[in-house]
């Protein structure tokens, strides 16, 4: 019966949460916020569902993995192309958002220790919202989403402080300064413990062990999740949070060259989790109590929606960027963080707040993940109109030139599959003059080749942007996979870009034909030389 009420549920909150999205999409809302929506609805509203152990338990799975997924985005190597922009910035950001927001608290009654957990809670800005707002945008590589990527970057770092603050609270009750001083002690002691096994194991273990495990489709997906457990249950026994060590073992990830896989092989697993625990939030949400508190939620929600991009827009300038960038960039990070939430969470289970003001918090992420997602949409829109006016000059920032077209390549090759007739394909063009890029889940066949190769399943979407697929003349594919044949002749026949698939039988054939492909592939013995002399023909390749 137990087992039947948590099949129920999930299916009850997975349902709800569709029916939400599908209705939010039309008015651009984020995702998010249609979850959490969703659990108010099911919840606070109708009382439908209430939440039960398993169901938080379920949750708690989601919030490792997003964190986990956040710690794969962290590779030093973004960190030092950012240089100090983002960390000045985002010092500057965080430190007068918390001191202005704690201050804020104060001044409308609410006690020390909730503003201070409130003063943390708002200031974060959300990764989740920021990075797909921007994806959507094809505004990732623009300065401005260069500089946003980069503060959050800075941010996730600030995170793993916090987590270890966190854990070093005894828990619920009354704080004792000396219990509470031992509690960070062992908390930072088993901190740098944890970092360092972490550390010398990202050194010389993870390399040879992914590299190894790679050569298999679904092993990366599994090595990396079994990763994840063994340092959650590490943190576990230094008394960590479980959060820490998650958020740990993605950063170990993420400076190995297979991270872009690994994050699309954890992705879809971690969204499931991510809309139960949001879906959840709403479900806990003590929605009278946030509303009785309203003048506190709208007072928070205005404080970061005006004082963050404030802060971007007096510090971006001083630092050498123009006057778009300064305007953008501070509009793409006026929100709360989902962190913000979970921290209000943990914060909850220490003792530190009540439900009711999480809930407040929880309103303020409601209300700046909605109204931040619009002005992030139509940033260049609200520049274009104030531009004339200089809304910046008087801070000392100057306006910008045009932006150079990106560097990405353009009027390449890709071919898919580097097996026996792939890299014959990739010989022989190279030979013919052709700007050639390879794609391969196996990093072995990939380091062997001495042109611009790409780690990644082809049918992801980011690993066809890695290789620039939309600009691409040309896509070949030598694989023996008739659903992942027909899955990139589908996303070639999308960009309009001329595709050559390998035929590897009868099915396949005729399979390829209904997706009006350009080129088939029929022999691997004649291949490489019929294709290159038919695309010439066809004045595909020059």
């Amino acid at each position: 019966m137990v087992e039947f009420e948590l099949l129920r549920s999930l299916g009850i909150m997975l349902l709800a949460a569709l029916g939400v999205v599908l209705v939010a999409r039309t008015a651009r809302v984020p995702n998010i916020v249609a979850y959490i929506g969703a659990g108010l609805l099911l919840g606070p509203a109708l009382g439908v569902l209430t939440v039960t152990h398993t169901i938080e338990l379920i949750a708690e799975f989601g919030i490792i993995l997003l964190l986990f997924l956040v710690g794969l985005e962290l590779s030093l190597d973004k960190i030092k192309a950012v240089g100090t922009t983002a960390f000045v910035a985002g010092g500057v950001q965080m430190g007068g958002t918390a001191l202005g927001g704690g201050l804020l608290a104060g001044l409308v009654g609410v006690p020390v220790v909730e503003a201070v957990v409130v003063a943390v809670a708002i200031m974060f800005s959300s990764t989740v919202v920021v990075v797909k707002m921007l994806e959507k945008q094809s505004d990732l590589d623009a300065p401005y989403g260069q500089i946003a990527v980069g503060v959050l970057l800075v941010q996730d770092l600030v995170v793993v402080m916090v987590l270890t603050f966190v854990a070093g609270l005894a828990g619920p009750g009354e704080l004792a300064w000396a219990d509470v001083a031992r509690g960070l002690g062992q908390a930072f002691v088993g901190m740098v413990l944890l970092g360092g096994l972490i550390a010398a194991a990202a050194r010389y273990v993870l390399p040879p062990a992914i590299q190894w495990i790679s050569r298999m489709t679904e092993g990366l997906f599994i090595w990396s999740l079994f990763w994840c457990f063994l340092v959650v249950l590490g943190a576990e026994a230094l008394h960590l949070s479980p959060e820490l060590g998650a958020f740990l073992a993605g950063i170990a990830l993420a400076q190995l060259p297979q991270c872009h896989e690994l994050r699309q092989r954890v992705h879809p697993l971690m969204n499931f989790f991510i809309i139960v625990f949001f879906v959840s939030l709403g479900l806990q949400m003590e929605l009278g109590a946030a509303l009785a508190r309203w003048p506190l939620a709208l007072a928070l929600a205005a404080f970061v929606m005006v004082v963050k991009p404030l802060l971007f827009f007096g510090v971006l300038p001083r630092l050498g960027h123009g006057e778009e960038t300064s305007f953008r960039t501070g509009l793409s990070l006026a929100q709360i963080s989902e962190f913000s939430l979970i921290f209000g969470a943990l914060a909850l289970s220490s003792g530190l707040i009540d439900e009711a003001l999480l809930s407040v918090i929880t309103l303020v992420g409601l209300v700046t993940f909605a109204l931040s997602s619009f002005l992030l949409l139509y940033s260049d829109r609200l520049y274009a109109a104030v531009k004339p006016y200089r809304p910046l000059a008087w801070l000392g920032a100057r306006q910008e030139a045009p932006a150079p077209p990106p560097d990405g390549l353009q009027g390449h090759v890709i071919v898919v599959g580097l097996n026996t007739l792939g890299r014959c394909l990739v010989d022989r063009l190279t030979a013919a003059g052709e700007t050639v890029v390879a794609v391969d889940t196996d990093p072995e066949k990939l380091a062997r080749r001495s042109v611009s190769t790409v780690h990644g399943n082809a049918v992801h979407e980011t690993t066809r942007e890695a290789a620039d697929w939309e600009d691409a003349k040309l896509v070949v594919s030598s694989l023996s996979i008739e659903g992942t044949n027909n899955l990139l002749a589908y996303h070639a026949q999308r960009a309009g870009v001329p595709c050559s698939i390998h035929a590897f039988d009868r099915t396949s054939e005729n399979s390829l034909r209904t997706f009006g492909v350009d080129h088939l592939i029929r022999s691997k013995h004649e291949g490489a030389r019929r294709l290159l002399d038919e695309l010439k023909s066809r004045a595909v390749l020059s």
